[in-house]
């Protein structure tokens, strides 16, 4: 029997950072309860169907530490009775520098968390303020300290390079600082001018200027110079982790395994069909009381569909993709079907290739994206591909949780 991922998605924060394009509104004034009990219901539902016991859970957003302490409480007390009855052995909750209070970290503990993941993004003011994130710098410590205090044990930072104004020499001031604060794991993100955002239209107004492309590759590669130097292994494209403190919750994204998503705009996967709920509250809370769900876009993947998501995903972990694990996975025969991609990357230097798999180097990890979708099309042409469909996929992974892209092909 096949263990899940869960995935609960709160999308409350302080504010809107002006770079998210994740599904978050304001907390201010707004009921809180309602949404609370919705989850609860969708997830009973959810969980009623569930065809394997539950290895991991994620509590993400938005920031799921602003809920008012009864409303979190609540939560906090659906989720415990999961803990009780399949014993995951992860349990993650995100939060940001200040949100964090002793009291809130004793309802998290109680209900068996033991990781939290904080978007420090960086140890600077001006590009905190860039980001119009809400803590300061002095505010990330003194977080890590409170989860401590509590017996947290493993926290993750996120980071962010590639901001407005910011230096090489800025950036590996920041890596630093969260190698001296002891966390466990460590993600490195690009930033990235999403449609629609309030970054990208300062950036279309010239208001800001982006940061230069290959200043942006420099820094992604002191990341991983400076990271693996302090004893953390990058095991993704965007994560490090000290030996044995890798996110099992997002390897099974990586790995393409399948997880419950609940909330709304939260994304799931079972059964072989990938499926997203409504992005607005009001909305997800009346589907929820009508039917116990609030799916409103599913897709069976199979075939091509399911190989090119796999690909996408798996390329992406340090150890690439292993043939027989994806074979047994997707029936497709990868060393066959993305040969001719295999052979262009391996020759450029962007991939290594052995008996068992085949994975991204280096240099190939600064090119992911193009060499991801080269091998997602490579089935439009080969003669030896299973049937199937082979357009690009409308779902796409970023900062460990699932989206629907902006368009399609």
């Amino acid at each position: 029997m096949e263990s899940l991922g869960l995935y609960l998605h709160i999308p409350f924060c302080r504010s809107k950072c002006g770079y998210c394009d994740f599904y978050s509104v304001a907390v201010l004034n707004r009921p809180i309860l309602p949404l609370i009990r919705a989850l609860a219901r969708e997830l009973e539902n959810r969980l009623a169907e569930r065809p394997g016991p539950i290895s991991t859970i994620f509590v993400g957003g938005g920031t799921p530490t602003v809920l008012p302490r009864p409303e979190l409480d609540e939560l906090m007390s659906c989720l415990k009775q999961v803990v009780d009855h399949d014993h995951p052995i992860e349990f993650t909750v995100e939060a940001n520098p200040g949100t964090v209070e002793e009291a809130k970290l004793d309802l998290l503990t109680r209900a068996g968390v033991d990781r939290i993941s904080m978007g420090a993004q960086s140890f600077h003011l001006p590009e905190l303020q860039m980001l119009e994130r809400l803590h300061t710098p002095d505010e990330i410590p003194r977080s890590v300290k409170s989860c401590r205090s509590v017996g947290i044990r493993r926290i993750n930072l996120d980071l962010m390079f590639g901001i407005p104004g910011q230096t090489l020499a800025g950036w590996r001031e920041s890596l630093h600082h969260a190698v001296d604060l002891g966390v466990e794991h460590i993600a490195c993100y690009g930033l990235t001018y999403e449609p629609g955002t309030a970054l990208t239209a300062r950036r279309d107004r010239r208001e800001i200027v982006p940061c230069d492309e290959e200043l942006e590759a420099e820094m992604y590669l002191a990341a991983i110079d400076d990271l693996e130097s302090a004893g953390y292994h990058q095991y993704e494209i965007s994560n490090f982790a000290k030996p044995g403190e890798r996110c099992l919750h997002n390897l099974v994204y990586w790995r393409n395994e399948p997880c419950i998503g609940v909330g709304p705009s939260a994304a799931g996967y079972l059964q072989g069909v990938r499926y997203k709920n409504v992005s607005n509250i009001e909305e997800y809370i009346c589907k929820v009381e009508q039917g116990g769900q609030a799916v409103v876009e599913s897709e069976k993947l199979t075939g091509q569909d399911l190989a090119g998501e796999t690909v996408m995903l798996q390329l992406r972990l340090n150890c690439g993709i292993v043939f027989d694990e994806f074979l047994l996975r997707t029936g497709v025969e990868a060393r066959l079907t993305y040969a001719r991609s295999i052979a262009k990357y391996v020759q450029n230097g962007f991939l290594k290739v052995t008996d068992s798999g085949v994975a991204l180097t280096r240099a190939g990890r600064l090119m992911a994206d193009t060499v991801i979708a080269d091998f997602i099309d490579e089935p439009r042409s080969a003669p030896r591909c299973r049937a199937g469909s082979t357009r690009r996929s409308k779902w796409k992974m970023e900062n460990g949780k699932w989206k629907m892209r902006t368009c399609r092909r």
